[in-house]
């Protein structure tokens, strides 16, 4: 995967907040050559997870904007809490920038997912009110003997999007981390391919501290990374799977063994071509490179279902709302 010079991503300043119709009206009143600007619309979430006599409960929320959680479920016991976050708007536009922050302390176990795709809608051209940018920064911090599970659905990225989406984890020696983004490029099969617009995703894990891994794809239409046999190929949905088990857990061998049952699952699928599989240290990166968001995912799930059993001596627990 091609990975680009980095951007600068820099926040507006705080101003008084113009919706379309009050422009309009202002526009009318006032000297017609004056600038009037839009606001970012931040929605902040943040969430703590701890383990408490009555199994890992979520103990702190804090929010502002429409993001939100249900309330915890506990499909497989009361030591893992299943929380789905919720976005009533269904995707970004111009302006705004979503923040949300997990953090899940010791001997904690979470599994996040969404009901829905994400979306990063056709940004704004107009930029005399506002800037055209979309924003959306995951954190996640693990305590050591801290489990997180990050499964969010789809990221579509419609035509003429702005969109910067960051994940970042930070971890623990003796933390476990399970989660994946997949990103579709335009709507193709509806004749809505992505031809015009710019998309950035990038992903860091740090363990105690330390970066040990990073990587960046910058899709804009005048670098062909969308279409250069380099890059995506042409290919419109790309993701990446990460798994990191604790210190110690496996051995150099056991690893060897699982990396061999992966591919050869992939094999199996007929997804060889699709599907990458390498281990970085302690992190296993899988990467997927085709046509088909729905494919990817049950790919993956596959490979977590094979995963999550050595990691976290767990079987894989399919959340309930990917049946609906």
């Amino acid at each position: 995967m091609i990975v680009s010079m980095a951007e600068v991503i820099t926040e507006n300043s705080a101003i008084t907040t113009v919706d379309a119709s009050e422009a309009k009206a202002i526009g009318s009143t006032c000297n017609k050559s004056s600038t009037i600007t839009k606001n970012s619309w931040l929605a902040n979430l943040s969430l703590e997870f701890s383990f408490t006599p009555n199994g890992t409960q979520l103990t702190r929320t804090k929010r502002n904007g429409p993001l939100s959680v249900q309330k915890a479920f506990y499909p497989e016991g009361l030591d893992c809490a299943h929380i789905y976050l919720l976005h009533p708007p269904a995707g970004i536009v111009s302006g705004d920038e979503l923040r949300i922050n997990i953090q899940v302390n010791e001997n904690a176990h979470s599994l996040v997912t969404t009901p829905g795709a994400n979306r990063f809608y056709r940004a704004r051209e107009d930029l005399t009110i506002g800037d055209s940018k979309q924003v959306q920064h995951c954190e996640l911090v693990l305590a050591n003997q801290a489990i997180c599970e990050n499964f969010p659905l789809e990221t579509i990225v419609y035509e003429g999007a702005d969109g910067f989406n960051t994940v970042d984890v930070h971890l623990q020696n003796e933390s476990a981390y399970l989660g994946w983004d997949i990103t579709c490029l335009g709507l193709p099969s509806s004749e809505q391919p992505f031809k015009q617009g710019r998309y950035t995703q990038l992903n860091r894990v740090y363990c105690a501290g330390t970066l040990i891994y990073h990587d960046r794809i910058a899709i804009k239409s005048n670098n062909n990374i969308h279409h250069h046999k380099a890059g995506l190929n042409k290919h419109n949905v790309f993701a990446t799977f990460m798994a990191y088990a604790p210190s110690g857990l496996l051995s150099e061998n056991d690893n060897k063994v699982l990396l061999e049952k992966l591919r050869e699952t992939m094999i199996a699928a007929n997804a060889e071509y699709k599907v990458s599989i390498s281990q970085i240290r302690q992190l296993l990166v899988i990467r997927y490179l085709g046509q088909h968001a729905e494919e990817c995912k049950a790919l993956f799930v596959q490979l977590w279902q094979q995963i999550r059993p050595l990691y976290l001596n767990k079987a894989a627990n399919i959340p309930r709302v990917w049946h609906t």
